[in-house]
């Protein structure tokens, strides 16, 4: 049965990303048949972390993982660097003294401890002691609760983490509230719905990514398109320059440039930059996000037998309402996509909408139907992390 591993972003007041917390598929029933679920996930963590690295999958920001009191009181927590890994005592770890004892000399070593899904209880000050985060799940706390952990947080002194932000004004008034960290997909999606313009530098944009994509696009055009364009340009000449192509002679058109990249690799070049440029005003984990969905997307059209392009337009579109404030309904009326990547964004519906389901669940860490689609698609064990890890890393090299 395959692994499962993913990554949720952790912001800080600034829209900056503090590190993420990392989600493992670890349930022994369906992973390791014949051992506990502790070892499962120690497995998993050991495994990954030391194949994969967890630099790979962090960006070298902050990772959190959840650790149960069987592994704390194991030592597994000294398999990593406090440097990397923030430790989440989950909610169900009892404040015993075997369990204090290791906190306080994991505390000794530097790493920094996060209460998760924090309730208040009397018989938790000893974990209060010693936490440096407490995580507040805004979906099931109420104002009373938050304010009355605000308190505790400033008389322990712990930063207060916020988690399931789910929109902007959570986000706000979690930032009003004095928290110092948010969780959740409020990043993803629009500020406001109001079917606001958009601006002519944004939609020349959007007009510039269909043309790049448009079946009968010449090279001739496409030399056009972007040399008008004088940012992209030096950007495309920069990039091509640089030490990630060992090359004797410099390239100096815009036309060597496509002509050395390849027609594939050249729109991807352009949907990046374009990307950014929609999202100036945004977290750069959007930007992240939608590459890292496009690039996942792309390699599932391959193992599928699909269009690669369509695939990658798909993941690249698919937080487009986020990027630009709008509903999806009123962006594509405005875009030249086919019809059956409007009904994926719009109605979630389709063969396409099915393929962008992988990468949702994947994201959001729905294991067991991600399996059942994994199954139905009849697609190879370890393809789908595989294709995800693979994504981030392609994400955190792409110009």
């Amino acid at each position: 049965m395959d692994t499962f591993l993913a990554r949720q972003p952790i912001f800080d007041q600034n829209l900056d990303i503090y590190g993420y917390e990392l989600l493992f598929r670890a349930d022994p029933t369906n992973i390791f048949p014949e051992i506990d679920g502790d070892s499962a996930t120690a497995k998993i963590l050991s495994s990954t972390f030391f194949t994969v690295g967890i630099e790979e999958v962090t960006g070298n920001k902050k990772a959190f993982v959840n650790f149960t009191e069987e592994l704390l009181l194991q030592g597994t927590v000294d398999m990593f660097s406090s440097k990397t890994v923030v430790i989440e005592l989950l909610e169900s770890i009892s404040p015993s003294p075997e369990v204090i004892e290791v906190i306080q000399e994991l505390r000794k070593k530097h790493y920094d401890l996060a209460l998760d899904d924090f309730t208040w209880d009397e018989k938790l000050i000893p974990l209060l002691q010693e936490a440096t985060i407490i995580k507040v799940d805004f979906q099931q706390s109420n104002e009373e609760e938050i304010i009355k952990i605000d308190k505790l947080a400033k008389q322990y002194g712990c930063s207060l983490l916020a988690e399931k932000i789910e929109t902007y004004k959570e986000f706000n008034y979690a930032k009003s509230l004095g928290f110092h960290y948010f969780q959740g997909y409020f990043f993803a999606k629009p500020e406001m719905i109001q079917n606001k313009d958009i601006s002519p530098m944004k939609q020349n944009v959007l007009h510039l990514l269909m043309k790049v994509f448009g079946e009968d696009s010449s090279i001739d055009e496409l030399e056009a398109i972007i040399s008008r364009d004088v940012a992209m340009s030096f950007k495309l000449l920069s990039y091509i320059n640089s030490a990630a192509f060992f090359r004797i002679a410099e390239l100096k058109s815009v036309r060597q440039a496509i002509a050395f990249l390849g027609i594939n690799e050249f729109r991807v070049f352009v949907t990046v930059i374009a990307v950014a440029q929609l999202c100036q005003d945004k977290p750069h984990e959007l930007i992240r996000s939608s590459v890292i969905r496009a690039r996942f997307l792309a390699l599932l059209a391959s193992e599928l037998g699909k269009d690669k392009d369509i695939y990658f337009m798909l993941g690249l579109f698919s937080l487009v309402d986020a990027m630009l404030d709008n509903s999806m309904n009123e962006l594509m009326k405005n875009l030249p996509v086919s019809n059956s990547l409007k009904k994926a964004l719009t109605q979630r519906r389709g063969e396409l909408f099915s393929a962008l389901e992988f990468i949702e669940l994947h994201e959001q860490g729905e294991w067991d139907l991600l399996e059942q689609r994994r199954l139905a698609a009849e697609i190879q064990e370890g393809k789908i992390t595989s294709f995800y890890l693979e994504a981030i890393t392609w994400a955190d090299n792409c110009p």
